[in-house]
């Protein structure tokens, strides 16, 4: 698949994607989320998530953490620029594909977008209809640029 690049502006615009971009992105179980420090001192974690169309939403959940100051929250507030990469390997190099999202990342403690999100995290996963996400952090990502690749 040829690349493809999607620009919005600073809130939220809808995305021209493909129906099987679309698609490959709303299946997907799992993302790898990058963020950095101010000094660009990178970090990536594997994140649950939601897409409505325009934004990603990725909670902070109450699987065990080390620590309610997650590093991921203290980079998004340092630095908002974020990539998101949704990929799917196969040992059959003609079925690779990923999608890469730029963006910028926002906190949400409350608010209608807080609530819409947790309807879709826990319509997508089972395990959060019995987590408190509604009173828990929620990151934000409006995607800048997307960029399709492989066999989706």
């Amino acid at each position: 698949m040829r690349q493809q690049a999607i620009v919005g502006a600073r809130h939220a615009v809808p995305l021209h994607l493909t129906p099987a971009a679309s698609q490959f992105i709303r299946a997907a179980r799992v993302a790898h989320l990058a963020t950095a420090d101010a000094s660009g001192q990178p970090l990536v974690i594997p994140i649950c998530f939601a897409f409505d169309g325009k934004e990603f939403f990725s909670p902070i959940d109450e699987k065990p953490k080390r620590t309610t100051r997650l590093r991921r929250l203290r980079n998004i507030a340092e630095n908002p620029q974020v990539s998101l990469i949704i990929d799917h390997y196969e040992d059959d190099w003609r079925r690779l594909a990923y999608v890469l999202v730029s963006g910028r990342a926002r906190v949400l403690l409350r608010g209608e977008r807080h609530k819409r999100a947790v309807k879709l995290l826990r319509k997508k996963y089972s395990q959060y209809r019995r987590m408190a996400i509604a009173d828990r952090p929620m990151i934000v990502i409006t995607p800048k640029r997307l960029t399709p690749w492989g066999n989706l």
